[in-house]
């Protein structure tokens, strides 16, 4: 088993196991992304608060909304970004020794080489999977509308609640987002907010540079202070991941937000405020109406969310990989064994 493969498989199940932990934080924060009622703006809820009014009006089910493409999301964006990075990483590895044979160099792959080859990677995970992350969206944001009492009156709501009561109605599942957005916007539709995804691909850029970096520097410390051993615990893995995560996250939000405003349900009538016909638009009407502030909704609980994904990713990422190296290095010791004289 090849080494791209291992560490494609072993990101694939690392954010699968991320993704359930803090898909509620998720749903939380793509929804104070895409708060576009400006009369709500007075009315600031936190993220608790929020998870708790969901819950009340819609069902606890409602933040788990679109979780299942958002695994297939998150194990096909892993999968292939783990995948491309490792084949990248391994011809910059092979172009570094290269160099340092020629008197370039120490051999090693430097901050700006692995800024590249995560950014390579990235570009082929938006293009591959950004359909799956505009379903998501659309699931993840859809609100029931608000049920009917016994006697076929609306229930009132609470002008200090931010969501509706829960419907009796089907679920809003996969299919019907899928068809949402092709009636909406046709094929390309599930190509919205491509553009600042693409851009966004600076975030696990700037995310594995720092991981790595930092991954680099205390297996060299660990070395030295150890005598030749650099092992690294899965408690510092974890720590790693999320200090790499923040930085990355605080840098690229607001493209986050921006994405999130396209790929969410446009407003065909009524406040063309809330209505965006492309990235520019958006941006251009987000400052006009909202001011800077309105790029940066929903950060805490983003970096929150973020953080805490990562780290357990990064973290079970390593131990699968080791895992997974283990039983190779064992399969191939008792093969060799078995074999005749």
């Amino acid at each position: 088993m090849s080494d791209a493969l291992i560490n494609g498989l072993a990101g694939a199940g690392g954010g699968i196991i991320a993704q359930l932990i803090t898909y509620p934080l998720q749903t939380v924060n793509t929804r104070q992304q895409t708060e576009r009622d400006l009369k709500k703006e007075k009315r600031k809820f936190g993220t608790i608060e929020l998870m708790r009014q969901v819950i009340k009006h819609e069902g606890w089910e409602q933040l788990y909304g679109g979780l299942t493409p958002s695994l297939v999301g998150t194990a096909a964006s892993q999968g292939v970004y783990y995948y491309f990075y490792q084949i990248f990483r391994n011809k910059a590895e092979a172009a570094s020794l290269e160099h340092m044979k020629k008197g370039i160099g120490d051999g090693s792959v430097g901050m700006f080489s692995s800024l590249v080859v995560a950014a390579l990677s990235g570009c082929v995970n938006v293009l591959m999977t950004n359909p799956i992350w505009v379903v998501v969206t659309r699931m993840q944001t859809h609100t029931k509308i608000p049920k009917k009492s016994q006697r076929g009156q609306t229930l009132s709501v609470s002008p200090d609640e931010t969501v509706f009561a829960a419907s009796e109605l089907p679920p809003f599942g996969t299919n019907h987002a899928i068809q949402e957005v092709y009636d909406e916007a046709g094929f390309w539709g599930f190509w919205k907010g491509v553009f600042p995804t693409l851009i966004m691909v600076s975030n696990p850029s700037i995310q594995f540079m720092l991981y790595e970096t930092m991954l680099k520097k205390l297996k060299k410390r660990r070395a030295l202070s150890r005598k030749g051993n650099s092992g690294v615990t899965a408690l510092e893995i974890f720590l790693l991941g999320a200090l790499a995560k923040l930085g990355a996250t605080v840098v690229t939000y607001p493209l986050l937000v921006v994405k999130s405003r396209l790929q969410a349900k446009q407003v065909s009538t009524g406040d063309k405020r809330h209505h965006y016909k492309g990235t520019s638009d958006a941006i251009l009407k987000m400052i006009r109406y909202e001011g800077f502030y309105g790029f940066y909704k929903g950060m805490s609980t983003k970096i929150a969310q973020s953080v805490l994904a990562a780290a357990v990713l990064f973290m079970v990422k390593e131990e699968l990989v080791k895992g997974a190296r283990i039983l190779i290095t064992k399969d191939g010791i008792n093969t060799v064994k078995s074999r005749p004289p």
